[in-house]
């Protein structure tokens, strides 16, 4: 099972340039998370400061007990082995073939024989759907395989978390469904814990357990999928429905006066909460019941009472006939 991941307080800057501050949560073991946010808002940079390839400047990361901020470097070296990172771009060596870029963490990081490492590195290649591909550069493929191959590089070191950056991004909708699809098939697989960072809204509203949206150097949310999707919260009611009107601007945050405009024009920000929610996606035919599931309904059916009425209605209508007895 994949491990919790714990953030307090994390507080993160470059120079005089604050990213954002005092952000807190915890990564429920085993579960699929998403962190949405307008662009600028420092998601891939939580992402890094999570894995400890960034430092923050207050606040702590903890992983088994290891604080991914202070801890001594060899203790988070050593934990570092139990992530796995897909970078948004796939971050593969051009100069190398897909099977020996997938290839790369086993022998830098293991004492495995070459037999063994082709073993591995050819199941990875098939999990993705890209065996008959190994062979070929980076260049010679197109983005989403690109994709595809960094996503597997990440899974070579069977890692418990798996941080993903992007994985949508300038892939079609056809590849994205696929992407998603993927994504739900891997965690029924491995019950890693899993955090994505994406704009994607399909993506999001199909994949996660959880949701969290990073704006304005704050954490406005996070909590089970239900809570942010049933939100009117303005910013999040804004992202949600991709509309002008509402705090997000082109440079993040609009100015006081710009809102003001806005609200003197007649404005309307008035958001309706869906009464349903998309489905949430199933492992595909063939695959293990994802055991995170299972869990996580335990774990929000627990917590309903401290949650807004809209997510409580919205986690009865999923679970139903489930909270009537029956068996979903």
């Amino acid at each position: 099972m994949g491990i919790e991941v714990v953030v307090e307080g994390l507080t993160k800057s470059f120079g005089r340039q604050n990213i954002w501050q005092d952000v807190s949560l915890t990564l429920p073991a085993g579960e699929v998370s998403v962190m949405l946010g307008p662009s600028g808002t420092g998601k891939t940079v939580f992402l890094k400061s999570i894995i400890g390839l960034l430092k923050p400047e207050e606040g702590r990361v903890l992983i088994n007990g290891v604080d991914m901020v202070n801890s001594p470097e060899r203790e988070i070296m050593e934990t570092r082995k139990l992530f796995g990172l897909m970078f948004q771009d796939g971050a593969l060596f051009g100069s190398m073939s897909l099977f020996d870029n997938i290839a790369f963490p086993l022998r830098e990081h293991t004492r495995k024989k070459e037999s063994e490492i082709r073993r591995i590195v050819m199941e990875r290649i098939d999990i993705v759907g890209l065996l008959g591909a190994e062979e070929k550069l980076p260049g010679e493929i197109s983005g989403g395989m690109r994709k595809r191959a960094g996503l597997a590089r990440a899974l070579v070191l069977d890692p418990q978390i798996i941080l993903i950056d992007e994985p949508d991004s300038g892939l079609d909708p056809v590849r994205t469904a696929f992407i998603s699809q993927l994504l739900i098939d891997l965690n029924a697989q491995s019950d890693a814990t899993m955090l994505i960072v994406t704009h994607n809204l399909d993506i999001a509203a199909t994949v996660p357990d959880n949701m969290g949206m990073l704006f304005c150097r704050n954490l406005v949310t996070f909590g089970p999928r239900e809570v942010l999707l049933t939100s009117d919260t303005p910013v999040i009611a804004q992202f949600l429905s991709g509309r002008k009107e509402g705090p997000i601007g082109m440079s993040e945050e609009k100015d006081a006066a710009t809102l003001a405009a806005e609200q003197t024009n007649g404005a309307d920000y008035v958001y309706t909460v869906p009464t349903s929610l998309p489905a949430q996606l199933e492992p595909s035919p063939g695959m293990p019941a994802r055991q995170a599931a299972l869990r996580r309904r335990e774990r929000v059916v627990s917590m309903m009472g401290g949650l807004p009425e809209a997510a409580r209605t919205a986690i009865v209508n999923s679970y139903t006939p489930t909270l009537d007895g029956g068996r979903r």
